[in-house]
């Protein structure tokens, strides 16, 4: 929830790949929490999510990057305010009142009650089907009239977007609770991620056709409006000179607005405006292994020489050298990963410990190997100065000393591979939404997990959604009082098929909406759920 995203195209067979329940195409994704990730951006939130380029299903360097932005889609920058003297010690009620309405960060047992209200009555209230037996077009392609699971969740503007593994996408309506259209545009269009772009209000469809073999990447960019109006092929496309296949990549960058490109062919690395689609600059260079993105620079990671690596720190917006410099390295260990966050530098060997540079004064921290070890994933808290790390089925909040700041007390994953999708992040950095490992004490649980809100700096699960406690609410009949009907208190599960047990089955895709405080889930079977007080 998230929005720095990027996608990898595989080399396979997409069609291959759905039918053996392998993803078609490497994914980088974003979460939207104030996303991206917006998040994702898409809700209001971001985080930024990649996974590592692959090639026939196979990971290329093991790990996997998230970062959320440091400031919510909206654009709004969240700042702590700086701590002032009191001239006489005293300070008035109605001004710490007025504070703390005004101020962007809340105080934080305000927080967690606000959170807990906010989450206490969420119950199932509606269910989408992304699956149509006829397929969105008449000469689709066979694998897009299949059944599949539910892969990314987008949300903006009361629509929702739900991307299945076989390629499809559908747009549903939060205020009709119908579906609105698909977004494959033509018949052998298989999409394979989202993105909502904040700066013009519009969707970013990231795809591969048959037509040239799944070879390459496409993008797409198409109003929201339009989409609102069931008009999909009202969009443009994007990045038309770029050859994006395999191993290139598109990567949104939410945080700068920025959208990089890598174009294996040739080679060269392109940076575009994400307002526009301007092309600012290009990188050009055969020995970069590597780009990362924090707010405001480039972290530009070559190719190891002999017992070090060369690093180089590029201003984000023109392209500018920053610094220029190496990185002693264990000549024969393997490099488990090379993170950027602002000024610091995380880097991680085999087997050795956590190694965290301050690249302004060159001060080095490090982290004993049995203290901290390889993560599947990150997130920065770039607000908070943290990052949480996953591992296990677990997460951990630590800070850039290398201490461990937070463990979660009921926040067991569902998904042991970490799987991105099923978590958000909020806008505020303050609360992290997951498909969590359900109570045994639970009778209704038993293969099925839980929606688990908890507090990222206490660790605290301040809400819970599972089988046991979100019943579909029950209706009021709308005939009038005179009405004999018998049912006269009908419920709403009349109108959804599955039970709540069923819904919190096996979830693939989570999503936040801050804005109308909902959370969408997706599921194996392509359905969507709708939780809502």
């Amino acid at each position: 929830m998230i929005n720095l995203f990027s996608l990898f195209i595989s080399n396979s067979k997409i069609e291959k790949e759905i039918e053996t329940g392998v993803e078609a195409a490497a994914v980088a994704v974003n979460f939207d929490g104030c996303s991206t990730g917006s998040t994702t951006t898409t809700s209001d939130y971001r985080i930024r999510r990649r996974k590592p380029q692959k090639k026939k299903g196979k990971d290329m360097d093991g790990g996997r990057r998230l970062a959320v932005s440091p400031r919510p889609c909206s654009g709004r920058r969240i700042v702590a305010s700086k701590k002032r003297g009191r001239a006489d010690g005293f300070v008035n009620s109605v001004k710490k009142l007025q504070r703390r309405e005004i101020c962007s960060k809340r105080h934080r047992a305000f927080s967690i009650t606000d959170a807990q209200e906010r989450f206490r009555n969420i119950r199932l209230q509606e269910e989408y089907d992304t699956h149509d037996p006829k397929g969105h077009c008449s000469m689709v392609l066979p694998f897009l009239r299949k059944r599949s699971k539910i892969i990314e969740i987008v949300a903006a503007r009361d629509i929702v977007f739900a991307l299945a593994q076989s390629g499809v996408c559908a747009a549903f309506s939060r205020e009709t609770n119908q579906r609105i259209c698909f977004l494959n545009v033509t018949a052998d269009e298989v999409i394979r991620s989202l993105f909502y772009n904040k700066n013009n209000d519009s969707l970013i469809t990231v795809s591969v056709y048959a037509s040239d073999n799944f070879s390459s990447l496409k993008c797409r960019s198409t109003r929201i409006e339009y989409i609102r109006r069931g008009q999909p092929d009202a969009g443009f496309a994007l990045f038309e000179s770029e050859s994006l296949k395999w191993p290139g990549f598109v990567e949104f960058d939410d945080v700068n607005g920025k959208v990089l490109t890598y174009s294996a062919q040739d080679s060269i690395y392109k940076v575009f405006d994400l307002k526009n689609y301007t092309m600012l600059y290009s990188i050009s260079d055969r020995n970069v292994q590597e780009i990362k993105i924090s707010p405001g620079i480039m972290l530009l990671i070559f190719t190891k020489v002999g017992g070090h690596v060369p690093l180089k720190i590029l201003s984000i917006e023109d392209g500018t050298v920053l610094k220029s410099f190496s990185h002693l390295l264990h000549r024969n260990k393997k490099v488990d990963f090379i993170e950027q966050f602002n000024e610091k530098l995380l880097v991680k060997q085999e087997n050795e410990n956590l190694q965290i540079l301050d690249v302004r004064n060159a001060d080095l921290r490090e982290v004993g190997k049995d203290k901290f070890m390889t993560p599947s994933a990150f997130i920065f808290l770039y607000e908070n100065q943290l990052f949480l790390t996953f591992r296990n089925r677990t997460v951990a909040v630590w800070n850039f000393r290398g201490e461990l700041v937070t463990s979660f007390e009921d926040h067991l994953l569902w998904h042991p591979d970490c799987n991105t999708n099923n978590i958000y992040i909020t806008s505020d950095q303050d609360l992290i939404i997951s498909y969590c490992k359900a109570d045994s004490d639970d009778p209704l649980s038993e293969g099925n997990g839980s929606i688990n809100i908890s507090n990222i700096l206490t660790g605290k699960c301040l809400a819970k959604i599972r089988a046991s406690n979100s019943f579909p609410v029950e209706e009021q009949c709308s005939c009038s009082d005179k009405c004999g009907c018998s049912s006269k208190t009908q419920s709403n599960a009349s109108r959804i098929r599955s039970r709540v047990a069923e819904a919190l089955e096996d979830i693939t895709a989570l999503f936040y909406d801050e804005e109308r405080n909902e959370i969408y889930t997706g599921n194996r079977y392509g359905l969507v759920h709708v939780w809502s007080n």
